[in-house]
């Protein structure tokens, strides 16, 4: 997990593509906290001060952004479903989302995205998501994705391979209890706000 990370003005100027003076005014009228270093001028931004600034004033996180924020990819075609898991993942809470309707576009959003997290809804066909899950798990640059699978409770015997899945979740399930389920697990690796 990251250390809490401390930015001279000079890095923080290069993360909000500015001037330095334009972020030592901002320091020194008390909108950006900070602190000086004892017996130097030398202003010094704790990530966390940075990270709030950013957003209280509508600035992209540039840079701040891929370790803030846990992007979560979700495969299914149950629109309700993809609804209130959007609804409870919102980008205010740190979560991007993406979604796909099938194995070939998950492959392109795996790739295009790079999620930490990836739920795969069963529904969408049982060989077509265990797919997407073995072809996730035999691309090294992956191998660290959160995989969940969404397990339809139609009564059906689920048995398979299960080592390739972090989490099952079966249907009907609450949406809110995922959501900090995946905030969990993704916040073990990431400092999520």
């Amino acid at each position: 997990m990251p250390s809490s990370k401390v930015y001279t003005t000079g890095q923080v100027a290069k993360i909000c593509k500015v001037a330095p003076r334009t972020v030592s005014k901002w320091f020194d009228s008390g909108r950006l906290k900070g602190y000086r270093i004892p017996g130097s001028q030398d202003r010094r931004i704790p990530r966390e001060y940075l990270i709030k600034f950013l957003k209280e004033h509508g600035m992209p996180l540039g840079e701040l952004e891929d370790e803030t924020t846990a992007k979560v990819l979700i495969v299914a075609q149950d629109q309700v479903l993809i609804e209130n898991m959007k609804r409870e993942l919102p980008p205010e809470k740190s979560f991007k989302v993406a979604t796909a309707a099938s194995g070939f576009e998950a492959g392109i959003q795996v790739e295009s995205f790079t999620p930490d997290c990836i739920v795969v809804d069963f529904s969408i066909g049982r060989t077509e998501a265990l797919q997407i899950c073995q072809n996730l798990r035999r691309n090294p640059s992956f191998s660290d994705v959160i995989l969940i699978a969404l397990l339809p409770d139609d009564g059906s015997s689920t048995s398979f391979d299960r080592s390739c899945i972090n989490e099952t979740f079966k249907k009907p399930f609450d949406a809110s209890l995922l959501a900090e389920r995946i905030r969990t697990l993704v916040g073990a690796r990431k400092e999520l706000l």
